[in-house]
């Protein structure tokens, strides 16, 4: 080889080599690959959103916050001056007695409401016997007292604050709260 071809192989192979060493010098160290990773990308239109690798999925402290869950419908309604629990709602109150019963570390408070009619005392004594009647159909299902509360709000928490009998309707209940 010529002593003019040597040193350009020679230059070539130094630049390269400090290209290799810079490119060396600049990856993370193996526990910063995480933060190094690519986050995937959407385009729409001709905007580009970035997504996280995590999944979107909502995490529930329980299934009676899941939506697919029978055990989401927790409130069960009366009517008007009643404490008397309706039929459509027996088999709400059975499917929570069935989970209590599998799950004695689990308690439950049974929240009394009333509508606004009445006094302040008639409406916390009302919410009261809604709790409890709740309450004893739970017991006759086998749920330990134990698990059970009672606790009555009168007309104090209305799910409607309106002034109509559709509103009252809705603020005629109890509520299982776990």
């Amino acid at each position: 080889m010529t002593e003019s071809r040597t040193t350009h192989l020679a230059a070539l192979f130094l630049i390269l080599s400090g290209a290799g060493l810079a490119g060396c010098a600049s990856r993370p160290a193996p526990s910063d690959m995480s933060a190094s990773m690519p986050t995937p990308t959407t385009t729409v239109g001709s905007a580009a959103t970035t997504a996280p690798l995590e999944s979107t999925r909502p995490t529930y402290a329980g299934p009676w916050e899941d939506p697919s869950s029978p055990l989401y419908e927790r409130t069960i309604y009366f009517d008007y001056d009643n404490a008397e629990i309706k039929p459509q709602y027996l088999d709400v109150i059975r499917t929570h007695a069935r989970y209590l019963g599998s799950q004695p570390g689990t308690r439950v408070t049974l929240e009394g409401h009333t509508d606004e009619r009445g006094t302040r005392e008639y409406n916390l004594a009302l919410g009261d016997q809604r709790a409890e009647s709740v309450r004893r159909f739970m017991l006759a299902e086998g749920v330990p007292a134990k698990q059970l509360a009672t606790l009555s709000y009168g007309e104090e928490r209305p799910a409607d604050p309106g002034h109509s009998e559709a509103s009252w309707r809705l603020n005629r209940r109890v509520i299982i709260q776990y």
